[in-house]
């Protein structure tokens, strides 16, 4: 905060103001001489004011470039009296309404320079005003006042300015001596009050948790930047927005049995997060509840990682059961389907009797299935880790589903989108291929009546991400969460167990797989891998040109494909 007794700000709002008393008083003094009869030298008057308009510019632009600034109030102080005392004398001397300017120059010498030199100032401006009178009273220099007073009362009004220029003085001093301390005091307080609230603002800046201050009507306020970084937005997108549009869970208020609760939000990239959120009253000293302030925490990582703990638990059980069961059920399984296949052999069956037959069999085939696929998920895995290139195992699965889509006609188009030709990862390839294979095979079942696959391929930082979009019908949120744990399947027919055994494979691998879906708009799967290789950018139309010719060998199309 500046100081109000700033000697360079105050110089220049002398001369504006002086500027404007010279004008407001030479409009004044016109008037009176246009609508009175007086013996004011008009022309004397008129150059006085010439002159002191001429002195004020000089000293607006001596402002501008010298930077000293006691002598400057010194210098304009001196030259203003002397204005004043010509002036004074220009309108009657001992007659003149303007010697009130004298107190004016005194107070701004208290403001301006020590308390010696305006006690100074107001004894040179009682000497000016008692040489003025008694210059003119002695008719040394000529005379413009109408009245001729005597010589008493020509000292009692020299005595008389003399006291009162002291006493302007004294009290004008004693008055800025008291804003000083009080402007001391209020830079003190204001330099307190500015570390304060730095401080304020650097521990709110500095905190990773994100903290939101609302109104009482919930809009935003205030975000610190980990708000606004866990919430993936802007300070100004969030200032002014309602709380609860950000979340799509209800918030813990004051008014209810906890003031803390885990919520959900949806981000602009349109990943979902789950956060902790404190609520407490944003309280201003004697004026009560003024706003709310929110506490935010991610515990979006967390979560996951108790779920897929949660659900390591549960495959290893699972696994325990099918390695303990898998071998016992199939021993009956094999004799149920033999005995079957020879009675289905017997002439005199009758249609209903061959009908239930049927029943069986197919009941037996499915249920080997299950088996076996309880024996691939039981069983210990090996894997033969090289480094492998992603694309050839991707273009070989994508090969083979348009092979099936062409020959069941399944209207379904692939869309490639290669962001690199060439994503070297440490894998088992044949493995890698069994979970590209899964995830067409489910893209496929969600759309029974055609769509769009997109398949891509970018590259995130040291991971490589493939994904798998479809466009079908979408999966509940609460069965996302759940999609890689066995017996989980929501199509007909399924066994539940080819996303538990991807998850294991993805495990096997270190890598990252999870599901995106909404309801009505596609599901998308993501499958991350850490990266082997440098990755070689897309030259333009080679990717293309490869793309063609494996179609041109396939027979089949592949669709639109995006360039970056």
């Amino acid at each position: 905060m500046q100081s109000m007794f700033d000697e360079r700000v105050w110089l220049a709002w002398l001369v504006k103001v002086r500027i404007i008393i010279l004008t407001f008083l030479l409009g004044i003094e016109l008037a009176i001489a246009r609508l009175t009869p007086t013996t004011l030298p008009l022309r004397f008057f008129i150059n006085a004011i010439l002159l002191w308009y001429a002195f004020s510019i000089f000293y607006l632009l001596l402002h501008s470039f010298w930077t000293e600034t006691r002598s400057q109030s010194l210098l304009q102080v001196l030259t203003d009296l002397a204005l004043v005392t010509l002036v004074v004398y220009a309108t009657g001397g001992v007659d003149s309404s303007l010697n009130f300017l004298y107190p004016l120059v005194i107070i701004v010498a208290c403001i301006l320079l020590p308390r010696a030199w305006a006690y100074l100032t107001a004894a040179l401006a009682f000497i000016l005003y008692g040489a003025i009178l008694d210059l003119t009273f002695f008719e040394i220099i000529p005379s413009y006042s109408t009245s001729h007073p005597g010589l008493s009362t020509l000292q009692a009004i020299i005595i008389v300015n003399l006291l009162a220029y002291l006493a302007v003085a004294y009290l004008a001093t004693l008055l800025a001596s008291k804003l000083r301390q009080v402007d001391v005091k209020l830079k003190h307080t204001s330099g307190v009050l500015e570390n304060l609230q730095a401080l304020h603002e650097n521990i709110i800046e500095s905190m990773t948790g994100g903290l939101i201050t609302t109104r009482l009507d919930g809009h935003i306020t205030l975000a610190n930047p980990a708000a606004v970084n866990l919430l993936g937005t802007t300070a100004e997108a969030l200032h002014g927005q309602s709380m609860q549009q950000i979340f799509a869970d209800p918030l813990p208020d004051l008014d209810g049995e906890r003031n803390h609760g885990e919520v959900r939000a949806t981000l602009p990239n349109g990943y979902r997060k789950t956060f902790r959120v404190i609520v407490s009253p944003l309280t201003i000293p004697g004026g009560g509840v003024a706003g709310y302030v929110y506490t935010l925490d991610d515990l979006t990582e967390m979560r996951r990682l108790e779920r897929e703990v949660r659900m390591q638990d549960r495959l290893a059980a699972v696994g325990r059961l099918a390695s303990a069961i898998a071998h016992e059920i199939r021993n009956p399984l094999t004799s149920i389907a033999g005995s079957v296949s020879m009675l289905s052999g017997v002439p005199d069956l009758g249609d209903e009797h061959r009908k239930l037959l049927d029943i069986v069999t197919r009941e037996s085939q499915r249920l080997n299935a299950i088996i076996t696929d309880f024996l691939a998920y039981s069983r210990s895995k090996r894997y033969q880790m090289a480094q492998v290139d992603l694309l050839p195992l991707l273009e070989d699965t994508l090969t083979l589903l348009e092979h099936r889509l062409t020959a069941e006609n399944i209207g379904i188009q692939l869309v490639r989108r290669y962001h690199t030709k060439q994503a070297m990862v440490s894998a088992d390839g044949d493995k890698i291929k069994q979970v590209f294979w899964n995830f067409c095979e489910n893209a496929v079942r969600a759309m029974p009546q055609g769509g769009q696959l997109v398949v891509t391929v970018l590259s995130m930082e040291e991971e490589w991400q493939v994904s798998f979009a479809d466009t079908g019908p979408g999966i509940a949120p609460q069965l996302v969460e759940k999609i890689f744990e066995p017996f989980q399947s929501h199509f007909e027919g399924g066994t539940g167990l080819g996303l538990a055994i991807v998850y294991q494979i993805v495990q096997a691998h270190d890598g990252k797989v999870w599901a995106r879906s909404k309801v009505g708009q596609g599901s998308e799967f993501v499958l991350r891998l850490r990266r082997a290789g440098g990755a070689e950018a897309v030259a333009p139309g080679t990717a293309e040109q490869s793309m063609a010719a494996t179609a041109g060998k396939g027979g089949t199309s592949y669709g639109q494909y995006s360039r970056v």
